[in-house]
């Protein structure tokens, strides 16, 4: 399985990414290892997964998620997680 995930950063913005393991990567970028975007807005927090099949599939579904406006994604984060 991976997870698409979107983290709320230290300067409330919002980033969206895929994992296998979605708590080790969310380690990854409050240690500021994770993707260069989040090494200088941490610390980040979950508000956001979805578990899908495939890495496929997570990909695809992490480009509709940036494609969305911030309104967007913050109604798909009030919606809830997994």
């Amino acid at each position: 399985m991976w997870t698409v995930y979107i983290v709320h950063c230290a300067d409330n913005s919002l980033y969206t990414g895929i994992a296998k393991d979605v708590e080790e990567r969310i380690s990854l970028h409050n240690a500021g290892r994770g993707a260069k975007y989040t090494r200088s807005r941490r610390p980040v927090r979950l508000v956001y997964s979805e578990s899908v099949a495939t890495r496929a599939t997570a990909l695809r579904r992490e480009i509709e998620i940036k494609r969305l406006k911030r309104d967007d994604k913050k109604k798909l984060i009030d919606t809830g997680t997994d």
